[in-house]
Parts: C-alpha cells; structure tokens; sequence
C-alpha cells in the first residue's frame, strides 16, 4: 500500500495551536483530508508556522518536510478562517510547488460554523478565489458544528 506523508503549515497566530482540529480530522478524513482514502496510509512529517506575515518560513518549512519524505504540503484552515484571511495565500499556492516541487492542498479541518457565520455575515469570502480555496473545507453543518 502507498504511504503518503503530509506537512501542515498554519498560520503564525495560531502558534499555540496543538493540532488537534487537524489531527482529528485527518484521522477521520475530513474536511481537505477527504481526498485520501479511509484506508490510505498517510503520515504526518512536518507541522509548523508559516512564520509570521509575510510567511518567511514558506522558504524554509517545506524544504525540511520535503526531507522527511512530504510530498503534499497542506496550508491549514486557519488560514481561511481567521479575520482576515490569510493574506498572502495565493502566494504560497503557487510558491511551494514552484520551489519545492509538491502539492498544495488548501485546507486541513473543515471550518467550523462559527466562523462560517462570521465571515458570512462580513462577506469577507464573497470572491470566486475564496469560493474555490474553500471547497476543500466545506463540510455539512453537522461537521461543521463539530468543530466548533
């Protein structure tokens, strides 16, 4: 069976975030984790801050994943849900595979209905992009609620 090995990149306020949300959900494949298999084996390598704005560790991190065997570098969901979303972004989308050769994936956890509400009332995601760099972490609000 294929082995996958992943990183996860959040964003640097969340610094003192442990994870769990993302190891959850990467556990029970959901959320932007929905793409592997249930039967997949895929391994966490790599877990880290984009360093702060503007990302200086995006120069950095994925090299050091790249070295522990990632091939897929997700960019977390607290970078799509914070106020304000992430800034910088589309930069790392097309960055990380342009220097490092691997995959982004946008998204790790689903997002939770309290930002979903927020962020709708605000319409800080009324945009193609964002409606685009948010499928991956949409879920039902079942899901969603459970991440709360």
């Amino acid at each position: 069976m294929k082995k996958t090995k992943l990183g996860i990149i959040i964003c640097d306020r969340y610094k003192t975030c442990t994870g769990g949300k993302c190891f959850r959900s990467l556990q029970r494949r959901e959320g932007a984790f929905d793409i592997y298999a249930k039967d997949e084996d895929v391994e966490l390598v790599g877990y880290t801050t984009c360093g702060g704005c503007p990302g200086g560790n995006i120069e950095y991190a994925p090299e050091e994943m790249k070295k522990n065997g990632a091939e897929v570098i997700h960019l977390a969901t607290g970078l799509l849900v914070g106020f304000p979303p992430c800034p910088y972004l589309e930069h790392f989308k097309k960055f990380i595979p342009e220097k490092f050769g691997m995959k982004v994936v946008i998204g790790t956890h689903p997002i939770p209905e309290k930002y979903k509400t927020t962020h709708d009332a605000i319409n800080t995601w009324n945009t193609i992009e964002w409606n685009e760099n948010l499928k991956p972490t949409f879920a039902d609000a079942k899901i969603r609620l459970d991440y709360n």
